[in-house]
């Protein structure tokens, strides 16, 4: 697996996110429960986009200094449209912690802790995939036709389900878990299982978790092909991968005050997965360059965007807080 970083990038990857994990989890954790305006979301947010672009800047300091200007570009590029990529398809991931949240009735100050699970059990799983994918990939060319191909359905069954109310009652996970383990009705605070009449029972919030992390496998497997449509190189593949969820949390509780208003954002992903399975398919035969990817991208999503806000439905009270950690 030959990747153009050089270690000491590699180590202070590391670094940062180690770094990034202990502010989210450990000093953000000390406000306690409290509601989160969406100025405060969208100020975190921006932070965390301001960090990774910082982290690209350093990548691309760190491929000119062994590789000149022109490859630098190149490189820093490829990580910026992996980022897009993974960072609008954690959009769809964050809606079904939404619909996962509110089907549970999940108390706002629960959230926290699940969507903490979540984002390290995210990291650790896409890491080991990303590895596993990128020798599989160097050993076996022909997976990348697997990849496109999946890819493409994928992005066809989105489209059809996009706008559909989902049904998580029906959804075969949960009625798993149901029938494997006894279920207490009511939370317990953050107890994952709690004793009712002598018995040891799993709590809500313990379905909740493990239906997030399904969540996370599902989007991990649909994410991760998409970039490798547009590197082959494991550090730009892991590193986009990783800074685009790091500021899920942020971005969970801003996308939970105007989920409404972007209706129509599924379409547009749908779109981006059937472009991107097609790129990867025509790898051979047609070399699309990673700025006319880059434009597909976020033209796609811009037009998405724009149309679902003009189509979205009025609301005559909306909040401007949302719960969070």
């Amino acid at each position: 697996m030959d990747t153009i970083a050089p270690l000491w990038l590699w180590i202070f990857f590391v670094c940062a996110v180690l770094a990034a994990l202990f502010v989210d989890f450990v000093v953000l954790s000390k406000q306690g429960a409290h509601s989160v305006s969406v100025k405060e979301a969208i100020n975190w947010s921006l932070i965390w986009v301001a960090l990774s672009l910082a982290f690209n800047g350093l990548f691309w300091f760190a491929v000119y200094q062994d590789h000149g200007a022109a490859l630098a570009n190149t490189k820093s590029m490829e990580f910026l449209t992996g980022y897009l990529i993974e960072k609008s398809l954690a959009v769809d991931n964050i809606f079904v912690f939404l619909m996962i949240f509110t089907y549970f009735a999940v108390p706002p100050a629960f959230q926290k802790r699940v969507l903490m699970i979540g984002i390290i059990g995210a990291i650790v799983l896409r890491t080991v995939m990303i590895l596993v994918g990128a020798w599989l990939i160097s050993q076996f060319h022909w997976v990348l036709y697997l990849f496109g191909a999946f890819l493409v359905l994928t992005g066809i069954k989105m489209w059809w389900a996009a706008g559909k109310e989902p049904d998580l009652e029906s959804n075969p996970a949960l009625k798993l878990l149901r029938k494997v383990m006894p279920v207490g009705k009511n939370f317990d605070g953050e107890k994952f299982f709690t004793i009712e009449n002598g018995k040891t029972l799993a709590t809500p919030l313990f379905l909740v978790i493990c239906l997030v992390g399904l969540t996370d496998v599902i989007f991990a497997v649909d994410s991760i092909p998409a970039i490798f449509a547009i590197t082959m190189d494991p550090f730009i593949v892991l590193t986009s991968n990783i800074f685009a969820i790091l500021g899920l949390r942020a971005m969970y509780f801003l996308l939970a005050a105007v989920a409404a208003k972007f209706h129509l954002l599924s379409y547009g992903l749908a779109v981006v997965l059937v472009f991107i399975g097609t790129k990867m398919l025509l790898i051979d035969v047609v070399k699309i360059p990673v700025l006319l990817s880059l434009g597909a991208v976020v033209a796609i999503l811009a037009v998405t965007m724009v149309w679902s806000l003009k189509t979205a439905p009025k609301i005559e009270h909306e909040a401007s807080d949302v719960p969070s950690n």
